[in-house]
């Protein structure tokens, strides 16, 4: 139901709305329904010790002889695993977007609808870190910490992040974990903590792609050429960025995994293609109905397997 007013609320009727009258539906949307995590969240409920922290068919090595060889133990280490990895990308991209909004906003009308919801985004996305955070420590998992000179790069990212490179990035980082979302509510044999904070971040972050697309479909048909083959290739690094990031090492050495092998057959395994070609499917659709998909940044997300 969420996917659906989020795709009305960003089809053609919404590009004939002002920004700012997006913006100012989208504020009310966060006062009638935003969370507080801290409290939202039953964070000393006791963690079932024989159900999943993914659904099974979304972890990587998903219906391979190796999966098949783990014990169910195992198996839900591996999804253990697998999530911690999700949640502690999503903190360091969270914390991306802050810095960007943060900056964009210094050149901003602080008295517009617009800033104001810039602002309740970098609220809602301050909290959705405290509550990864606090899920990654409540199931007894460590964060996958990028390395230094990846934290120097991430520290540099916002200051590139401008315009509809903002917004495209933006897209990016939270259109991919929205789809996966959406699959994990599916599951029948996962942990409430998940499915409870899964349900949080779907329900605000529809807002903010809201907001996100809003800025792109009124920008992308103005756009200087030389602009527009830099916003729709640019985003293709995502497909590299995210084929990396699913079949991270840290994930199976966790998991008592050999990392090489793992991250070979989960990189092989057509399951695993699949899944990501549906969690892309939203992201590259939306690219291509605007006209931002260009073949640079197609040929990488294919490359990557999410086309």
């Amino acid at each position: 139901m969420t996917r659906a007013i989020a795709t009305t609320a960003t089809g053609p009727a919404a590009s004939t709305r002002s920004r700012e009258e997006v913006a100012q539906r989208l504020l009310k949307g966060s006062v009638r329904k935003s969370y507080a995590p801290v409290v939202d969240i039953d964070w000393d409920a006791p963690i079932e010790p024989d159900m999943f922290f993914l659904p099974p068919e979304l972890i990587s090595i998903y219906g391979t002889d190796l999966w098949h060889s783990l014990s169910r133990e195992q198996q839900i280490e591996l999804s253990r695993q697998e999530l911690v990895n999700v949640l502690s990308a999503g903190i360091w991209f969270e914390n991306i977007l802050n810095q960007a909004l943060l900056r964009d906003l210094m050149h901003r009308n602080p008295t517009a609808a617009s800033s104001h919801y810039k602002l309740t985004e970098l609220g809602d996305e301050t909290r959705h870190m405290v509550m990864f955070g606090k899920t990654i420590d409540r199931i007894g998992g460590v964060p996958v910490r990028p390395r230094l000179y990846q934290r120097m790069i991430i520290n540099l990212l916002p200051l590139a992040f401008r315009g509809p490179i903002l917004w495209g990035a933006a897209l990016v980082g939270e259109e991919i974990f929205d789809a996966l979302q959406r699959q994990i509510l599916d599951g029948a044999d996962v942990q409430p903590i998940v499915l409870r904070l899964m349900r949080i971040h779907v329900t605000e972050e529809a807002r903010h792609i809201q907001f996100a697309r809003d800025d792109l479909r009124k920008t992308a048909p103005a756009m200087p050429w030389y602009r527009r083959i830099l916003v729709a290739n640019l985003h293709g690094v995502g497909g590299p960025f995210y084929r990396f990031l699913f079949t991270h090492p840290a994930i199976y050495v966790r998991a008592g995994l050999e990392p090489r092998e793992a991250r070979r057959i989960a990189r092989a395994n057509p399951r695993f293609r699949q899944s990501c070609r549906r969690a892309a499917e939203p992201l590259t659709d939306f690219f291509t109905e605007i006209g931002l998909m260009g073949r640079l940044s197609r040929r990488m997300w294919r490359r990557a397997g999410f086309l």
